[in-house]
């Protein structure tokens, strides 16, 4: 049986016609970390905030380990839920010391005791050294890493996380994914993190739900997510990508699109008539002999990597968006250049 449970989980909020979160079922095994993914409004803050039990649902039921903690006719305070809670602003109180802010939840706690688990969750995070200063002497990775002691400190069944890294920047919040996540296996805690940013989401997780109008779309692990997304906006969200119409071959192998045939990583179940293919640009490769030709119209410098958009030769229309090729940072490549290159079936994924 899942650890935690949700099921036809909905939420209208007053004033409002479509529900902020329709029908969520979502189940999710002890020890695992799963990601709400999702643009602003899409319903995953307010699926945290209903498990944690700041906000009622209209309809559904929450399980955790076992306990009922919400249903039509029964509700826990969010006190009495087992969750850890660590707020996108950390709200860790300025005028206590960072040992009083992670017993400040301990309340039924010995003195001794308090100051016990304060030790143990500072040395889980690697800040048991910092006890007796304030927050405002800690940079922004030390106090998240306080707000997840201090959450982690009474020993809760699940640890809620809001939007965690946004605060940090770019340099910052790379480190805080892998300490947050080492944090969190160490400490053997199941947890549930909510973020708009597919980085995050890829970089912590062993499960992404992807969220749109407060319905899931698809739920899996990062590497499948991200080589077979199960429709256009997934395939858009968790990273940039292609999408080509095109119509399937008798062989079930094989779709004619207007860059030409293209060749799916393994034979389709059914035939279809219609269908739209996401190509990763990552799958699109520089061939001197490539079996797809075109002229270089744009050329992005991304670091790692050259976003290059180009317009292939047999394309019957200007209306069609160019190709997002990625190249070598080092290859010479200039606008008017004319590249071809293959395409590697293994990243490019059938979507509705």
């Amino acid at each position: 049986m899942s650890f935690i449970q949700l099921s036809n989980l909905t939420k209208y909020f007053s004033g409002t016609a479509n529900p902020a979160v329709r029908s969520l079922n979502l189940s999710i095994n002890k020890g695992e970390i799963i990601t709400l993914l999702g643009p602003s409004g899409c319903g995953k803050t307010t699926t945290l905030r209903m498990i944690a039990g700041f906000e009622h649902p209209s309809e559904g039921s929450i399980l955790i380990d076992g306990k009922e903690v919400f249903s039509k006719t029964h509700s826990l305070p969010p006190e009495k839920r087992g969750i850890g809670m660590v707020f996108q602003d950390y709200a860790l109180f300025p005028h206590m010391t960072i040992e009083k802010n992670v017993m400040f939840g301990l309340n039924k706690w010995s003195t001794r005791e308090k100051k016990k688990r304060a030790k143990e969750v500072l040395e889980l995070v690697g800040l048991e050294e910092y006890g007796k200063r304030y927050p405002t002497e800690l940079s922004g990775g030390q106090q998240q890493r306080i707000a997840l002691a201090r959450a982690l400190a009474p020993k809760p069944n699940v640890v809620l996380m809001d939007e965690p890294f946004s605060n940090l920047d770019a340099g910052l919040r790379e480190k805080m994914r892998f300490d947050v996540t080492n944090i969190l296996r160490k400490a053997n805690t199941t947890a549930i993190i909510v973020t708009h940013d597919q980085k995050d989401a890829f970089a912590v997780s062993d499960q992404v739900v992807v969220m749109k109008d407060g319905v899931i779309q698809q739920i899996a692990a990062p590497k499948e997510m991200y080589r077979c997304p199960k429709n256009c906006f997934v395939a858009q969200f968790v990273g940039k990508t292609n999408l080509l119409d095109g119509i399937m071959d008798e062989d079930l192998k094989h779709i004619h699109t207007h860059i030409g045939k293209v060749t799916l990583p393994e034979q389709w179940k059914d035939k279809l008539d219609s269908v739209k293919l996401s190509i990763r640009p990552e799958g699109c490769q520089l061939a001197e002999q490539g079996q797809y030709c075109g002229e270089v119209e744009r050329v992005t410098y991304g670091g790692e990597y050259q976003e290059l958009y180009v317009r292939l030769h047999n394309e019957p229309s200007l209306s069609k968006e160019p190709m997002l090729i990625y190249a070598p940072i080092e290859q010479d490549v200039e606008v008017g250049t004319i590249v071809s290159f293959d395409i590697k079936p293994e990243l490019i994924a059938l979507v509705e």
